[in-house]
């Protein structure tokens, strides 16, 4: 399966993870799960290529015949979710803004204040704050 391909795989994991209210995974949570179920396939087919530069990902790509059916649909499960994660950190203030406005008067922007005392009010703000806060990875 070529990379386009898994592209339009995880797009479609994005959406329906979006409408099961999931928990995006983290960073480290990602990287364990490749690991787990990609390693024997980087050690085998890619040991030599540098992880930097997507380098890895197109060695996965050029041997997709060959990798492992888990490390594929891992691998787009965790592109889909890092995506959905790092979209919501950049709409979080647009969709949390009047909740902001609501209930975090006076609260200074930055180190995280803001996004603290939304977490604080989370009973009250709205249910499209609360679910970009989870899916930003911030609770």
């Amino acid at each position: 399966m070529k990379m386009h391909s898994w592209i339009a795989v995880a797009g479609a994991l994005a959406l329906a993870s979006t409408s099961a209210q999931a928990q995006t995974m983290s960073y480290r949570e990602a990287g364990a799960l490749l690991a787990k179920s990609c390693g024997p396939d980087i050690r085998k087919y890619c040991g030599t290529v540098n992880l930097g530069s997507g380098k890895l990902i197109g060695c996965l790509d050029t041997n997709a015949g060959k990798v492992a059916a888990k490390c594929k649909t891992d691998f787009v499960a965790v592109k889909a979710s890092l995506a959905k994660r790092a979209m919501a950190q950049q709409a979080i203030f647009k969709l949390c803004n009047a909740d902001a406005a609501r209930f975090c008067q006076g609260i200074v922007p930055g180190d995280g204040n803001l996004i603290s005392c939304l977490v604080e009010a989370s009973k009250a703000v709205s249910k499209p704050c609360n679910q970009t806060i989870t899916d930003a990875g911030w609770r």
